[in-house]
């Protein structure tokens, strides 16, 4: 058996390694000689649409509320179950525990909507619970899934 020399690394195509670690395409270089190519602003400017940092913080927060406490509750089903049946308090099967712990992580799962469907998509904030806005904002979508349907389909005749 011969043994097997290294090959020198290699980018994506084959050829010298990439400027990014190796994942991915090779990053262009910047013309500011700042970190992105693209600035936010650049990306306002031509039209792409961007969420207001004060939106996107207020769909964080809502988030991690609505998902992080039903998925705490949902663990901690587990930790009381075990301590109740190992400690012979009261006998549980483990049919109940897995309903019940799943129930939390689905309630866990819807949270993520109503996190993000709650929250102002305006620069004022909204009410603390954000009811009204869930309406307002699945009308948003709608209608801006119905935009991209007809830019879509007036191209196909």
């Amino acid at each position: 058996m011969t043994p097997q020399r290294e090959r020198p690394p290699t980018g994506p195509g084959g050829g010298a390694p990439s400027t990014n670690g190796g994942f991915g395409k090779p990053r262009r270089p910047s013309s500011g000689g700042g970190g992105t190519s693209e600035s936010r602003a650049d990306r306002v400017r031509t039209g792409s649409q961007v969420i207001p940092d004060q939106v996107a913080n207020r769909m964080a927060r809502r988030v991690a509320l609505a998902t992080g406490i039903p998925t705490v509750l949902g663990m901690g089903v587990f930790v009381v179950s075990y301590l109740l049946v190992s400690r012979h308090i009261l006998a549980i099967p483990p049919s109940t525990t897995l309903l019940a712990s799943g129930a939390c992580f689905l309630l866990g799962l819807l949270g993520l909507s109503y996190g993000v469907l709650s929250a102002s998509w305006e620069e004022q904030a909204g009410s603390l619970l954000g009811s009204e806005q869930i309406g307002v904002n699945i009308g948003r979508i709608r209608s801006s899934l119905q935009a991209m349907r007809r830019g879509s389909d007036g191209g196909v005749s």
